[in-house]
């Protein structure tokens, strides 16, 4: 009876809980040569990943036209059986597009809008860095660390 306490022990403290990932951007390119848009987001991240892929999170960045911006997300990472990849599609709500650029995206009714971001990330222990697509807009790198 003792060694099958011991073992249930051993189980829960093996478990994965998950992790937590801080995030940066280090490259935006708009597909478009528009001089109004910024190209340096300034983008911090942290975001709460669950050991079943489940995740959600926050960032606050530079949108396309330099106005401080907020999202909050949740949404599923879909790691690579065979390799260090992952594919990680989120869904919230983006805040922070206002004056003459509250029109740049889609139903931003009171300054918040619903979006959906997919992104295809690669990570080495835990380090990793993610290609972002931005809709039919940009497309952003970000880095980030694992703890």
């Amino acid at each position: 009876m003792l060694m099958a306490l011991q073992s249930r022990a051993e189980d829960t403290s093996e478990k994965d809980t998950g992790s937590w990932y801080l995030q940066a951007s280090v490259f935006t390119k708009h597909y478009s040569d528009d001089s109004d848009h910024n190209n340096n987001q300034e983008l911090i991240g942290l975001e709460r990943e669950q050991a079943s892929g489940w995740l959600f999170g926050g960032a606050t960045f530079r949108n396309s036209f330099s106005q401080r911006s907020n999202y909050a997300y949740a949404g599923k990472r879909y790691e690579s059986a065979d390799y260090p990849v992952y594919f990680k599609l989120s869904g919230g709500l983006l805040q922070g597009y206002s004056g003459k650029s509250k029109d740049k995206i889609p139903l931003n009714h009171f300054g918040v809008a619903p979006v959906i971001i997919p992104s295809i990330g690669a990570h080495y222990g835990p380090l990793a860095a993610e290609l972002v697509l931005l809709g039919f807009n940009a497309v952003m790198v970000t880095t980030g660390v694992r703890f």
